[in-house]
């Protein structure tokens, strides 16, 4: 108790000093979603704030990064890490088992393990292990994981409900939910005590396997134990399993419980709330919570208005979702593609072609470009259409447009697939070359299936090529016995 009240007198003394000309004039995770949620937006705000020179308390910037990692912003969070080190901000054991965590979702594995390697022994305890081997676990590395999880044994590291969780979740993955009691009889064996996320992987475990009378036992189970007490999330996932089972008396149920366990009205339990009683088919509850998640957050955030507008979408209820974005617009600070994208997507999914272009064209004059979604979604409308001359269009200006994160944005091969049998059939030869060149600002090698559906095209169409031998030799692919007799066929004497 001494050492909350401690905690807290200290964040209020540091904010005092914030109006030194060496402190940031807010707090940190303010200034870097100032501007929305959007990773390109957040990534600009911290590139300011580090060339501002500008500091921050080092408490501010771990709760910054709390945030961050919780709207799975994981570059921008290993950006802030890397800085805060950079200016002299020594990092716990804790910390670095989250700098490690972050650099295998932002940079792969590999960086994960030799920052592990790096690591000075004195480190190296059950906080950065356990870290690993989460991480292991999230990439499906089943063997990596288990031989360090037997290593762990080994050295005697303390071995919490959090390392099981992350090897339950793993084998219920891998489809081997039956492995998950298992696990659960050997954390009782070695007295180690269950928290809720062991009481979800363990109900979810059940679930895939229809067993839900198992799941309301291991709820009972968790109530007469008394150690672990349910929290929102135990009936959020309760909730769910009902729904996916058709329950949905139960689920509502279930929701209930859910919010009477939001005693301090956090924003992620509203969230799950509306989801959940939009999969139940319950629009008159969406909207009650709807209305009570805006009494608790009048400032309400985009991410809510997003949630919401997909919901109401997938109830078919469009003129609902077209007033909850009227009323986001009039009030939103920042504009996000993400919302607007929602309701283009509903307007192609009933046929609306000339409300979504409005819609697209008012996003425009707002100074907003359509990202790597929008197209995505009017990619899918022209193909159901089977309009292919303006699917490859959209396939282009989602490759132009890329990835919010600022990677790439690569069709689907089932499209690529789709768009080369066209060109095929309509031994349209120049329109297959044309894509051809679009899928190579994607990726650098194009693949044995394209080039071999380009020498189809070739051969349709009566065409020879005096190249195409020498480009299939530069793609270092291995063309089917068919695609070798064409390529002979298409070659020029």
């Amino acid at each position: 108790m001494a050492s909350t009240f401690m905690q807290q007198f200290a964040k209020k003394r540091s904010l005092l000093k914030r109006s030194s000309k060496k402190y940031l004039e807010e707090a940190l995770y303010k200034k870097l979603l100032s501007d929305g949620g959007e990773e390109r937006c957040v990534r600009e705000k911290l590139n300011q704030f580090i060339d501002s020179r500008k500091s921050a308390f080092k408490w501010e910037a771990g709760h910054s990064l709390k945030i961050l990692r919780s709207r799975k912003l994981y570059g921008p969070a290993l950006k802030l890490s890397e800085v805060t080190e950079k200016r002299g901000m020594n990092k716990t054991i804790s910390d670095q088992a989250i700098h490690l965590d972050l650099l295998a979702k932002s940079r792969g594995i590999t960086a994960a393990e030799d920052y592990f390697i790096r690591l000075p022994e004195s480190s190296k305890n059950h906080l950065t292990y356990g870290a690993l081997l989460n991480c292991y676990c999230k990439d499906s590395m089943t063997e990596k994981a288990q031989t360090l999880f037997e290593k762990m044994k080994e050295l005697n590291l303390e071995l919490g409900a959090m390392s099981y969780n992350s090897l339950m979740t793993l084998h219920l993955k891998n489809g081997l939910p039956k492995m998950v009691p298992t696990f659960i009889q050997e954390m009782k064996a070695n007295d180690i005590m269950p928290d809720t996320y062991t009481y979800n992987v363990w109900m979810r475990a059940l679930a895939s396997v229809n067993d839900i009378s198992g799941v309301e036992r291991v709820i009972d189970e968790m109530k007469r134990d008394g150690r672990v007490a349910g929290d929102w999330t135990t009936y959020s996932n309760l909730a769910s399993i009902y729904a996916d089972a058709g329950l949905f008396d139960k689920a509502e149920k279930a929701l209930k419980e859910l919010e009477s366990k939001n005693a301090t009205k956090e924003l992620l339990p509203y969230q799950f709330l509306i989801t959940l009683y939009g999969r139940t088919g319950n629009l008159i509850e969406v909207y009650r919570v709807w209305r009570s998640l805006k009494l608790a957050f009048p400032k309400t955030a985009n991410l809510s208005y997003l949630n919401m507008i997909q919901v109401l979408v997938n109830l078919n209820d469009v003129p609902g979702a077209e007033k909850c974005f009227r009323e986001w617009v009039s009030g939103c600070p920042v504009y996000d593609i993400r919302i607007a994208n929602a309701l283009i997507g509903a307007y192609l999914k009933e046929g609306s072609l000339d409300k979504a272009q409005k819609l697209k064209d008012q996003v425009r004059r707002r100074g907003i470009q359509a990202n790597a979604k929008t197209w995505e979604l009017y990619l899918d409308y022209y193909l159901k259409k089977g309009e292919f001359k303006f699917a490859v269009k959209c396939v282009g200006n989602a490759i132009t447009a890329g990835r919010g994160d600022g990677g790439k944005w690569v069709p689907p091969t089932a499209v690529v697939k789709t768009l080369m049998q066209y060109f095929e059939e309509n031994k349209d030869v120049l329109g297959a070359e044309s894509f051809v060149e679009v899928l190579k600002k994607s990726k650098d090698e194009v693949g044995a299936e394209v080039l071999e559906s380009l020498i189809k095209t070739y051969a349709a169409a009566g065409k020879k090529s005096a190249v195409m031998h020498r480009r299939v030799k530069m793609e270092n692919v291995e063309l089917s016995e068919e695609g070798k007799k064409l390529l002979n066929e298409i070659l020029e004497e």
